[in-house]
């Protein structure tokens, strides 16, 4: 019998899922699979190539690669759920962000690419809802962190696009922490949005790893390369690397001496 896997739910407000675009997907494969410990399976190809990264049966990423001519960067691509990404693109627009792509129909909804007025790249996703499905495990994306030169404006314009003011505080939150505006789903730290200088503004995925400091070692096995060198952090121990394309993304584990 076939892997059996756990779809991912469309959850309003909060990031609910991530994606990478790359040039070469088997060499995508070949980098993250023993770096993060993903199995593949075939994905919608409706705009390319397309598979889904498994861990312990749940999908936790999506890796393709764009049809047609156009190259873009290798970029992963944070995605957040909506209600309605007719609303959602409409006020994206209206709050001065930029509309890139849709909103467009697929095998699990509609799905929007756009782009906040500082810049950072992030997809909406109109789904079916459900809960939270986010695990802990190695291999699984546990943190998104906006990177922007201030977060404050950025909390105001994705507030507003993905109305975090009128949720139920029992479910999801919005708070002030370690110097970050912090999301909040479930009773659970999920998103955060810092201030930061030096890179363009852009949506971070980090993913669970056991052993950060083996981590980055891997990586650079594999073909990859350290962006940022392994620090603690209020929330663990984090590294920000490149992988064999280019593409950025950061790992987290257990701070030192945990």
């Amino acid at each position: 019998m076939g892997e059996q896997r756990v779809r991912v739910r469309c959850v309003p407000a909060v990031p609910c899922w991530v994606s990478l675009m790359a040039h070469d997907l088997e060499a995508a494969q070949s980098f993250y699979g023993p770096l993060l410990g993903w199995t593949f399976q075939p994905g919608p190809d409706r705009w390319g190539p397309y598979v889904w990264a498994v861990v312990d049966g749940v999908e936790v990423a999506g890796l393709g690669v764009m049809a047609g001519d156009w190259q873009p960067p290798v970029a992963w691509t944070t995605y957040f759920g909506t209600e309605s990404a007719d609303r959602a693109t409409e006020s994206v627009r209206e709050r001065g962000g930029t509309l890139g792509v849709g909103p467009i129909a697929f095998d699990a909804g509609r799905v929007a690419l756009a782009a906040d007025p500082q810049g950072a790249s992030f997809g909406m996703w109109e789904g079916e809802p459900g809960v939270e499905t986010w695990m802990k495990a190695p291999g699984a994306p546990v943190w998104i962190e906006l990177r922007t030169p201030d977060p404050f404006a950025a909390a105001l314009f994705y507030g507003e696009v993905f109305r975090w003011d009128d949720r139920d505080i029992d479910h999801f939150e919005v708070r002030y922490e370690h110097e970050r505006v912090v999301l909040r789903s479930e009773g659970r730290s999920v998103a955060a949005l810092r201030a930061a200088l030096g890179t363009g503004p852009h949506w971070e995925v980090f993913f669970s790893v056991a052993d950060t400091d083996g981590a980055v070692r891997r990586a650079v096995e594999l073909g990859g390369s350290v962006a940022e060198p392994a620090g603690d952090t209020p929330y663990g121990r984090t590294a920000r690397l490149r992988d064999a394309e280019g593409g950025h993304f950061s790992v987290i584990g257990p701070a030192a001496g945990a």
